[in-house]
């Protein structure tokens, strides 16, 4: 995008429908903090537009005259900061005017990722029941730039709903299917936004479904795996406060060392557990003491880098949210095919000079970058965009609606490495003309 104001034509469009996946709420159990959400990796049911789940602001639907005007509803676009945050990176802040809708302040990280030295990576808190500010995760991730990732059980585990994946500690977390539209790096370097899933198997029993590494809940029925990765594990906890057909099986050394139909009380995870809820948690039953035990977790495509949102905005160009009425702070992340581009975007909101984004709208913006893929990460109080300023200073750049940084699950930083560019080969020089 470049400096100045860039007026574009909007579709008026207002469906009520939800950008995020289709389904009921979620239902609320007494013995957690927060909401019950085995549904949402069982069944894809909806978690809202944010983690914190705080309703948006709806946009009335257009009047009878601002339809028939909908052809010269113009939105104006200007630059009002860019800089070169690394070689490949450039940061620009914007602030966008609605003729029907009102503002909108943005900011903006493009990557040119066919800049040598350049990469970007997942990056996390030590444990996945973890959570941390954006500026220590990218601290942590040793980045010139990172932003907030997936939606997460803010009000109990703090565990990710989706699939993680860093270049140094390799698979950390992930369901085998409902929660994986994903970004994703494959290992030759090229992104994509697609739905990988995880395969979690136990080699003696290759029948047994295992519906997740690492999730914040096992799902009803079902049968998840925990491992030195997640942290302290309590049990009950995971199983949303059930207490009764439940089973937790401990494997070390390749063996079972335990099977029990008590669940663990804050426990560190030393080797790795198995958790079962009603039917999962009789299949468990079968295990015994002292048999041998290989528990194995691959990501389908074994793709270095992932992170999941809620849902994609763009896939081969084409827009694949509806709702244009809910406005919330947002976060997305986009691919140029063509370009070998990244878009990392934070929009504010819930703020009086910034209204925050429809999900319609945010594709639409994307689209106008020249993206061809886009994903949707958490948004709400958990939007957050770090950078290194014009100075080479790291700060947060947006306005977080919660005003201090909300701890999160996750995000994805923006590397530079100078030491990965070739140097440049000297130019021969001609020898010396002979002395006369």
């Amino acid at each position: 995008m470049g400096s100045g104001a860039l007026a574009v034509a909007l579709a008026a469009t207002a469906a009520s429908a939800s950008g995020a996946p289709n389904g009921g709420g979620t239902g609320a159990d007494s013995g957690r903090r927060g909401p019950d959400i085995s549904a949402r990796l069982s069944a894809d049911k909806s978690t809202g537009q944010t983690s914190d789940g705080v309703p948006g602001q709806i946009v009335a639907p257009l009047t009878a005259r601002q339809s028939a005007r909908a052809a010269a509803r113009t939105v104006t676009t200007t630059v009002t900061a860019q800089w070169t945050v690394a070689p490949g990176v450039t940061f620009s802040r914007f602030d966008r005017n609605d003729s029907i809708r009102g503002n909108v302040r943005g900011q903006l990280l493009t990557l040119d990722m066919a800049t040598p030295g350049l990469g970007i990576d997942y990056t996390a808190a030590r444990k996945v029941s973890k959570t941390q500010t954006v500026d220590r995760l990218t601290a942590r991730g040793g980045g010139v730039a990172g932003i907030n990732g997936d939606f997460f059980d803010i009000g109990d585990t703090g565990a990710a709903l989706g699939i993680g994946s860093s270049r140094s500690r390799g698979l950390i977390q992930g369901p085998l299917s409902g929660w994986n539209a994903a970004f994703y790096v494959d290992a030759a370097g090229v992104a994509h936004i697609g739905g990988p899933s995880v395969s979690t198997t136990l080699k003696q029993k290759p029948t047994f479904t295992i519906a997740a590494l690492n999730p914040p809940s096992v799902p009803r029925g079902g049968i998840a795996a925990y491992d030195d990765d997640w942290g302290r594990l309590d049990g009950s906890q995971v199983t949303d406060g059930q207490k009764r057909r439940v089973r937790q099986v401990v494997i070390s050394g390749k063996k079972v060392v335990s099977n029990s139909p008590r669940l663990s009380n804050r426990t560190g995870v030393k080797g790795q557990v198995l958790i079962g809820r009603g039917k999962g948690a009789k299949k468990l039953g079968y295990l015994k003491v002292g048999s041998r035990a290989k528990l194995t977790s691959s990501i389908e495509g074994a793709p270095p880098v992932v992170i999941t949102g809620n849902k994609p905005l763009l896939l081969g160009g084409i827009r694949q949210v509806i709702d244009d009425r809910e406005m919330h702070p947002r976060t997305a992340i986009g691919i140029d095919k063509d370009t070998n581009k990244i878009f990392m975007l934070v929009v504010d909101g819930r703020q009086g000079f910034s209204r925050g984004m429809t999900m319609v709208e945010l594709a639409q913006l994307m689209t106008e970058y020249g993206a061809d893929d886009a994903l949707n990460l958490d948004g709400g109080g958990s939007s957050t965009m770090m950078s290194r300023d014009a100075a080479g200073v790291m700060g947060v750049q947006n306005s977080p609606s919660d005003g201090p940084l909300r701890k999160v699950a996750n995000g994805l930083v923006v590397t530079y490495d100078s030491a990965l560019v070739a140097p440049v080969a000297p130019v021969p020089q001609p020898p010396p003309a002979p002395a006369s």
